[in-house]
């Protein structure tokens, strides 16, 4: 995942299948190291890249670009689960583990110099082998993705550790050759579409080429002084990638390196992940990486999921870590937070349950948490994405079973207030002011405010906290203006008699049974 806030804030056979179109050439404007406004100076030649395209209505253009519509089986679906997993869970100690163990001061690299040894000689490539995921079940795990209501479910594709979890035709250092020794992506994909969801992948390579730099260093201290770290030796390079002078600063300038060698690389990878299994979605973590290289396989992922008139696909990316972002063009991710008020166009939040990445000590979100951000987000037209954390072996740490568990319990109660519904004419209302934009979730949430979603005529109220005795609903008040017919009926989901309820000009006041039917937060129907 993209961290740069929480960081700084802490210190081809397939050609003639796709009707390939020829290659692109990047233009001068696309190429990092075009010259700038001076007409006397020299622009160097760009880069020859070679970026073979699915024929169809989309071409690398920001203009063609923007004329996608994302599709309706993402705005229905709301709710999606992900395996943020890989072997940065082995060493139980969080996300950017395979950076920061090459960086002496930060807890990463104490904990590898205790556990396993010097980076000089014990590096991330050891730990790799470790990762044997022996007790890993998705058949058993995609039921209970089900029964927690998800949707759509997203594998990890490969994230910044340069690590491929499918099998990769381009990169030796990938999860069937190694680690596991099984196609992650795919074992996913079969599980997750035997059940009818829509199955996704997540692409965190764009931004390995900078942020794993380094593993390039040494310690500037006795007694390894000057010894290289092990990502220093050249028979290791395709996974901790040449040497160079080109580090992530932990600004969004630096997170996408400007070499176009890396550039062809990320393409022709990111092109086998989407030709390979055709996923319904892709993530970027970041803006879109590398000008034309990522228009082209932006417009190739569109193109070869096009029905009559649409393309089936979704493309996640952020408005930071530099990039290119038009939320025309893709749907917008916000990563640990949310937008403010209703949006226009679809969008997503992604959070996890813990750390990014397997951590001991870690403090996870609990099922209200959850169920309260799930309903605020989608009463604002976006959908949650959530990764549930596994153990490095497969299997679920007790609080993500827990999470799972009490998930499923209210969705097979409240499920109709959330999937397949719109949002309404207002998204809510309530004392809780929520923060808006990314690494912001977190709100002391209480039984006065109030979600609002919509399925054709029928209006759904969500408390985010459970109610006692009444609610007053201000938004329904006759003199909010917001309805045109008064209210004639009031239901809760879970509970069979209709409620007794009165509509003033201030509020519509509804009577509570003794007994609520789900924990956590009630949906209520109003017709």
């Amino acid at each position: 995942m993209v961290t740069i806030s929480k960081r700084n804030l802490l210190g081809a056979p397939l050609a003639a299948a796709f009707g390939l179109a020829a290659p692109v050439a990047a233009f001068a404007q696309d190429s990092p190291s075009a010259g700038g406004a001076d007409a006397c100076a020299k622009t160097p030649a760009a880069p020859a890249y070679d970026l073979p395209m699915a024929s169809g209505p989309f071409n690398p253009d920001m203009a063609s670009l923007k004329t996608y519509r994302a599709p309706d089986w993402f705005r229905d679906a709301k709710f999606g689960i992900w395996a943020h997993w890989g072997p940065q869970a082995v060493p139980r100690a969080g996300d950017w583990y395979a950076r920061n163990m090459y960086i002496p001061g930060h807890p990463h690299y104490d904990h590898h110099l205790k556990h396993y040894g010097h980076p000089s000689k014990v590096g991330y490539k050891d730990i790799i082998p470790l990762w044997t995921a022996d007790k890993w079940d998705p058949e058993a795990l995609m039921d209970k993705y089900v029964a927690a209501g998800a949707k759509y479910f997203v594998s990890m594709g490969v994230h910044h550790d340069n690590f491929d979890l499918w099998n990769s035709k381009h990169h030796r250092w990938n999860a069937v050759a190694m680690g596991p020794k099984r196609d992650v992506v795919g074992t996913w994909k079969a599980a997750a579409t035997k059940r009818g969801l829509r199955f996704g992948v997540s692409e965190h390579l764009g931004a390995s080429h900078n942020w794993f730099y380094p593993s390039h260093q040494y310690d500037q201290f006795w007694p390894q002084i000057g010894v290289p770290y092990d990502g220093a030796e050249p028979a290791y390079s395709d996974l901790y990638h040449p040497k160079h002078d080109e580090p992530y600063r932990g600004g969004a300038d630096t997170w996408y390196t400007h070499d176009p060698k890396y550039h062809q690389i990320w393409f022709n990878r990111i092109r086998d992940l989407v030709d390979s299994y055709q996923p319904d979605l892709l993530y970027s973590d970041g803006g879109l990486p590398f000008g034309v290289v990522g228009r082209s396989l932006l417009a190739h992922l569109y193109n070869s999921r096009m029905g009559r008139q649409s393309t089936d696909a979704v493309y996640n990316c952020k408005d930071f870590g530099s990039g290119e972002f038009d939320r025309a063009m893709c749907v917008q991710d916000v990563e640990r937070g949310v937008l403010k008020g209703i949006n226009p166009l679809p969008w997503q939040t992604d959070t996890s349950n813990g750390d990014w990445f397997y951590s001991d000590n870690f403090t996870y979100k609990t099922a209200p948490d959850v169920i309260y951000m799930l309903s605020d987000i989608v009463s604002k037209n976006g959908n949650l994405l959530l990764n549930v954390v596994l153990y490095a072996d497969g299997s679920l740490p007790p609080e993500s079973q827990t999470l799972l568990d009490e998930l499923a319990a209210w969705m097979k109660v409240n499920a109709e207030a959330i999937h397949g519904t719109r949002p309404w004419t207002v998204f809510g209302e309530g004392p809780t002011e929520t923060a808006t934009g990314a690494f912001q979730e977190n709100a002391a949430y209480t039984a006065r405010d109030i979600r609002f979603t919509t399925k054709g005529d029928t209006l759904y109220a969500i408390t985010l906290g459970l109610p006692k005795q009444s609610v007053a609903i201000t938004s329904l008040g006759r003199a909010a203006g917001h309805q045109k017919r008064p209210v004639k009926r009031v239901t809760l989901l879970g509970w069979q008699k209709p409620l007794t309820f009165r509509q003033t000009d201030q509020a519509l006041v509804i009577d509570l049974p003794a007994e609520l039917p789900t924990r956590h937060a009630s949906a209520f129907k109003i017709s």
